[in-house]
């Protein structure tokens, strides 16, 4: 028999097509086949390479941009007002200012904060650097390099009902060397009326003109965009947004009226709502209940450019000395949830009070100190507006909190409370 031999592969030994038509036809297709087997083999390996390499670029790339975000303490998105908006349901002519607090262990440990604000000609954000906070020592120092001091009130100037140490003489102070002292509060439940007397019963000399709660910004806010006077507004807050809205000329309903009000859910039944509401206000509410979020949610919802306004986003208030209790964030937060919408935050850190008090005293920003107990609020309130921030340990954030690695929100000093005015003044001197 003869034995036959196996040639090796004619085109990888010889190089030449002619060996190939020597061959049987049935070594021809098997040729054929291996050969076309080896070529898809080869370009499916080199698919692969080139998946596994964009993928793994595609990884790097999402790793280093969020440690870039995570150097950021502050990523702040303007809307520019060009003009006077005329219809309630167009642009919102409101800087609104949203927060980001780094996630990135790395960039929690650095020793500087990084803010991202400015632009460049490409629209990409520029890095800068800022210290970390440092703590008050020259008092008399800050107090000159400004004209005017904001204050927030609750942790600052009072806690509860009970007067913080100090505070009285520490305005007269201010005040005999020609300060101007405002007084903001993100507190919705009262009117600025209502808060002239809560100064008034703790004996502090405190002007309506010079309090700013972020019940009259919800008001200023709807004048501000010619909110139309056929509109109502469905408030989920206390008195103090409905005088405000009263005062502004407005209509409301809701309210503690609807406190008490229950649904009794039974088979086909549909809650009715009123059409005629433009804006949904959410402030802080101790009768906050079902018949509320359905209500808001429906005129949010189903209400053609119903507005959705929040005065503030605080997760917790003092209600009294001995605790912290669930603050107007929380009402916010269920309504937010029920419609899938953001609301337009009318109190701090939002800029539409800075911006309002900086035009109505004609206040230079950068003359300004905001005083505060909140980083997430007050400071970062003052740094949206490019003020001088001092924060005072006598309120929610403690010393542990603001030099925590994870808090990225540092103010330009800390102390104590506002009486190290004079403590650190006599010091000093």
């Amino acid at each position: 028999m003869i034995q036959r031999r196996h040639l090796p592969h004619p085109l990888k030994t010889y190089g030449s097509c002619s060996i190939y038509l020597l061959l049987s036809p049935l070594q021809q297709l098997r040729t054929s086949r291996c050969t076309h087997a080896r070529t898809t083999k080869t370009r499916h390996q080199k698919i692969k390479q080139k998946t596994k390499a964009l993928k793994k670029a595609t990884l790097q790339f999402a790793i280093t941009k969020e440690m870039l975000r995570g150097s950021t303490i502050a990523l702040t998105h303007g809307v520019t007002v060009t003009g006077v908006h005329r219809f309630w349901f167009h642009s919102i002519p409101l800087n609104n200012r949203l927060s980001y607090v780094p996630r990135d262990p790395f960039f929690s440990k650095c020793k500087t904060k990084t803010n991202c604000n400015s632009k460049n000609r490409s629209g990409m954000g520029t890095l800068t650097t800022r210290a970390l906070a440092q703590p008050l020592k020259n008092a008399d120092e800050l107090i000159d390099s400004v004209e005017t001091f904001i204050f927030d009130c609750d942790g600052v100037i009072w806690k509860g009902d009970s007067l913080i140490d100090g505070v009285p003489e520490t305005l007269d102070m201010l005040r005999s060397k020609g300060k101007r002292l405002v007084f903001v509060t993100n507190n919705s439940t009262k009117s600025r009326k209502q808060y002239g007397k809560k100064f008034e019963t703790l004996g502090l000399d405190v002007s309506e003109e010079e309090i700013f709660a972020s019940s009259f910004a919800a008001a200023a806010y709807l004048k501000s965009i010619d909110f139309p006077k056929e509109k109502k507004v469905y408030v989920i807050g206390e008195d103090g947004i409905l005088k405000e809205l009263e005062l502004a000329g407005f209509q409301y309903l809701g309210g503690p009226e609807d406190g008490g009000k229950k649904i009794e859910l039974k088979p086909g039944f549909l809650m009715e709502h009123d059409e005629d509401v433009g804006a949904v206000v959410v402030g802080f509410d101790r009768y906050f209940n079902y018949y509320k979020i359905q209500y808001g949610t429906l005129c949010i919802r189903e209400n053609p450019g119903c507005l959705f306004i929040a005065t503030n986003r605080d997760a917790v208030t003092h209600l009294t000395d001995a605790q912290e209790w669930a603050g107007g964030g929380s009402m916010v937060g269920a309504i937010s949830g029920s419609t899938q919408r953001e609301p337009l935050v009318v109190g701090k850190p939002s800029t539409f009070m800075m911006d309002y008090l900086a035009n109505k005293f004609g206040i230079s920003k950068s003359q300004i100190c905001m005083v505060g107990d909140r980083l997430d609020t007050d400071i970062l309130f003052g740094q949206n507006g490019g003020c001088k921030t001092l924060l005072v340990l006598s309120g929610v954030t403690t010393l542990p909190m603001l030099q925590s690695p994870n808090n990225s929100i540092q103010p330009d000093f800390y102390t104590n409370k506002i009486s190290d005015f004079l403590s650190l003044k006599a010091a000093a001197v």
